[in-house]
């Protein structure tokens, strides 16, 4: 190797060496404070959480170049829990839970207010879907009969901790019962139930089966059901489409309780924002990891109104999705 060939490679290495070392400055501007790793609580495998959580934390890590993973958890109401106490970095949770937590009433520290747990961004909604046999003759929540078999999902899970409140609060009395949801479409189609009252992704599986097999009927809120229980629960208005079920001849009036990623407040702001840049701004990614995430949209960040905002979300909301986010709904503000 010549002298003139040695120097040419050496001009070369310092080169790239300068050009490395600038991208790494560029890259790593204002990361004090930024955790080595970090974790997501999710739910348990095999469901949304686990899947759509497990691969926005892999994203973030690849990109950011920090270590991070999703975590299997009890779900919503443990993930406010663990985000609060900094046991996990970030979590996805449902705005009911959100709300009891903060209130102080979450059953896992029952007196603590969790209001260390910030929101991040909008996920998806999880929607409140009503079904009955046509044979029942049942057309409407009002002729749900008195002392219904009701079938509402696992137990302790969004369904079964808001449906049958909100079946209360529009005066429906009813016997309760939990499974699975392949399981009460089955018990339905048995008649081993009259009803049943699932808030899950639809179209929910188990009510696509029994279209199949039988005749059913998806049953819509009517306008004034629908303000009664905004009113009472952190829901919004939601339109289940046509095209949703081959039983729909129009859209089902509905509501949906919205799932959102929530950080720890103290994380710094420049990693979050970091984070939900990432998330934020490439959809086609996000629903490439699960296609709930067609909702993850800059636009829905309005649809949190219970938690208070990461201040690095919040900034990142109001400078690429034009939020207008009060001072009172951001932590520390």
């Amino acid at each position: 190797m010549t002298n003139h060939t040695i120097a040419k490679l050496s001009a070369a290495a310092v080169a790239t060496a300068l050009t490395t070392g600038a991208a790494f400055a560029e890259s790593h501007v204002d990361r004090s404070g930024w955790p080595e790793s970090f974790t997501v609580g999710t739910a348990s495998q095999g469901g949304t959480y686990f899947a759509y959580g497990s691969g926005w934390a892999n994203l973030v890590a690849e990109e950011l170049g920090v270590s991070g993973s999703g975590e299997v958890t009890g779900g919503p109401m443990q993930n406010m829990a663990l985000v609060h106490t900094g046991d996990a970095q970030f979590g996805m949770t449902t705005m009911g839970p959100a709300a009891e937590s903060l209130e102080g009433t979450n059953p896992i520290a029952p007196g603590l207010q969790m209001t260390n747990a910030c929101a991040m961004f909008p996920m998806y909604q999880t929607p409140f879907s009503v079904t009955a046999l046509s044979s029942s003759g049942i057309t409407s929540i009002s002729e749900i009969p008195d002392g219904a078999r009701i079938g509402f999902g696992p137990a302790g899970s969004t369904s079964d901790t808001y449906f049958p409140r909100m079946m209360e609060e529009l005066g429906v009395n009813f016997e309760r019962r939990n499974g699975g949801w392949s399981d009460l479409g089955g018990q339905l189609q048995d008649g081993l139930l009259d009803v049943i009252a699932f808030a899950a992704g639809v179209p929910v599986p188990a009510v696509s089966q029994l279209e199949v097999q039988t005749d059913v009927n998806i049953i819509e809120f009517t306008e004034e059901e629908q303000a009664t229980i905004l009113e009472a629960f952190p829901v919004s208005e939601f339109e289940i489409s046509a095209d949703t079920y081959t039983t729909l001849e129009a859209p089902a009036r509905s509501v949906s309780m919205w799932n959102f990623a929530i950080a720890n407040c103290e994380l710094p702001e420049s990693f979050v924002y970091a984070v939900v840049d990432t998330v934020m701004s490439d959809n086609e990614r996000m629903v490439n990891i699960h296609r709930a995430a067609a909702s993850t949209l800059p636009e829905n960040w309005d649809k949190n109104k219970v938690m208070k905002w990461h201040p690095g979300a919040a900034r990142w909301f109001s400078e690429n999705a034009g939020a207008d986010i009060a001072a009172d709904m951001i932590h520390g503000g």
